[in-house]
């Protein structure tokens, strides 16, 4: 598929099962190219593509309303009985989920195959699935 390009984010999926789809993103994840990846998420959502596998590891900017979007992506997917993983995130990008804890919300996986594979997995209850807390 052609990139969907907004500005200072690339936005590229691909279904690479029945089931799964992986998003891979480029750039920047901010308050002006939120509304593009919006737009695809809900689509593929309402598509019926309710495993998404996020790949973050061109993403080099992330802001609470990129985080915003894939909150409400997951809240979505959960509701039809699917799931959100991402992967790569790194930099700026990882330490924004750590601070806001987001990581605790989504799994957060090196490659984008680890992401996938986790969505794959037939012991995986994706409307329960959790990242362990810390311990403290």
């Amino acid at each position: 598929m052609e990139p969907i390009v907004d500005g200072r984010l690339s936005i590229v999926y691909e279904h690479v099962s029945a089931s799964v789809t992986v998003v891979t993103l480029a750039g920047e994840l901010d308050v002006y190219t939120c509304v593009t990846l919006r737009e695809v998420l809900v689509g593929l959502i309402n598509d019926g593509r309710f495993l998404l596998a996020i790949d973050m590891r061109e993403v080099d900017f992330i802001e609470s309303p990129g985080t915003g979007v894939l909150v409400g992506a997951l809240k979505r997917l959960r509701a039809h009985g699917g799931h959100l993983a991402l992967s790569g995130a790194q930099g700026q990008v990882r330490k924004h989920f750590r601070i806001t804890r987001l990581d605790r919300i989504f799994p957060i996986h090196p490659t984008a195959l680890a992401a996938e594979e986790s969505l794959s997995a037939p012991a995986l209850d994706h409307r329960t699935a959790r990242t362990a807390a810390p311990a403290r």
